[in-house]
């Protein structure tokens, strides 16, 4: 595969996985204290890349779960936050201002406090509760932050007695890395097609929901519009037909993305609309790709994971097509904001 290390992949992302014994008793702990919500707080794709966790514990556990902006939290006067609080914040620097300052402000509400980064002795990973460090770059850690978010929230739901499948999904789940190994390899021609055929697209219109809300939002905004300087819409399905539709021209590039949980019917609308209205239709679906290994109900649950591991492929093509490099910044950490 063009410019990727699979040794590399695979060490990042079983190291997120062997940090599962530690989320345990980290659980299982804050757990005998009590738990009345759980908080996922973040800035940026950090955050968003939550929101698959935060679904999973909306549709199958009572426990109240919330997922909020960093800096917003600090203004707002959260009547659910409080000393009975699990709240997790992701950031892969450990540096970002912002959710340092958060966590600091949840401690101060009585708040039990969880790290997820990619470095230690920084200042995120110094002033939480708990804190779990696993390395990962920018071409990696949304793999790696999804798996880490879903460990937390799947012993969150064993202990409550919400998950009776737990043992199994989370051996499943071992079984990932090699998988989306061969997911993107199976992607590859693909990705470079893309590549090629948009290098000098402007914008584009992504469509996902359910569980892939948070990867479609993130792809649009995180990698195409920071990465690449190309203007996006991601519109979740259920708006699409709500103002978004009006914008479908016969040249508009539409990026849909399809997973396998409950919500796919409303993906398939999309498609059913964009096949007849635009000529420009790019569906990424995960049903697509074998996973062997790993049982429908799995599958349903890492749908996110399995579309950011093969956008990275698209990403790395686009990187290379038009000639801009992923790290290229105008604004972000270059100038006071």
């Amino acid at each position: 595969m063009f410019n990727f290390d699979v040794e590399r992949f695979l060490r990042i992302q079983n190291g997120a996985l062997s940090l599962k014994h530690d989320f345990e008793e980290a659980i299982d702990s804050i757990y005998e204290n009590g738990i009345e919500n759980v908080f996922f707080v973040g800035t940026g794709g950090a955050t968003i890349l939550m929101f698959a966790a935060e679904y999973v514990v909306k549709n199958n556990s009572s426990l109240p779960v919330y997922t909020e902006i960093s800096s917003e939290l600090m203004l707002m006067d959260h009547k659910h936050l409080g000393e009975k609080s699990l709240v997790i914040l992701p950031s892969l620097s450990g540096t970002t201002k912002e959710t340092v300052a958060a966590a600091e402000f949840c401690k101060e509400k009585g708040a039990t406090t969880i790290s997820l980064v990619g470095h230690a002795n920084t200042p995120l990973a110094n002033c939480t509760d708990y804190t779990f460090v696993n390395y990962a770059a920018d071409d990696t850690s949304c793999e790696s932050f999804y798996i880490q978010s879903y460990l937390l929230v799947f012993r969150l739901m064993y202990k409550r007695n919400e998950m009776p499948t737990y043992h199994q999904v989370v051996e499943e789940m071992s079984k990932l890395p090699e998988a989306l190994v061969k997911v993107k390899e199976a992607t590859e021609e693909r990705a470079a097609a893309f590549a090629k055929k948009h290098k000098e697209t402007t914008y584009h219109i992504l469509s996902g929901t359910g569980i892939d809300w948070g990867q479609t939002y993130y792809y649009g905004m995180c990698i195409l519009e920071e990465m690449q300087w190309i203007k996006t819409r991601p519109v979740h399905a259920s708006d699409f037909f709500h103002g978004t539709l009006e914008l479908v021209e016969e040249d508009t590039s539409i990026l849909l993305f399809k997973g396998e949980d409950k919500s796919r019917a409303l993906t398939e609308r999309v498609e059913r609309f964009a096949e007849h209205y635009s000529k420009d239709l790019t569906v990424f679906d995960t049903k697509d790709y074998e996973l062997e290994g790993i049982s429908p109900e799995v599958r349903s649950l890492v749908s996110p994971i399995v579309l950011a591991t093969l956008l990275e492929r698209v990403s790395c093509h686009l990187e290379e097509q038009r000639n801009h490099p992923l790290s290229t910044r105008r604004y972000y950490k270059k100038v006071p904001f």
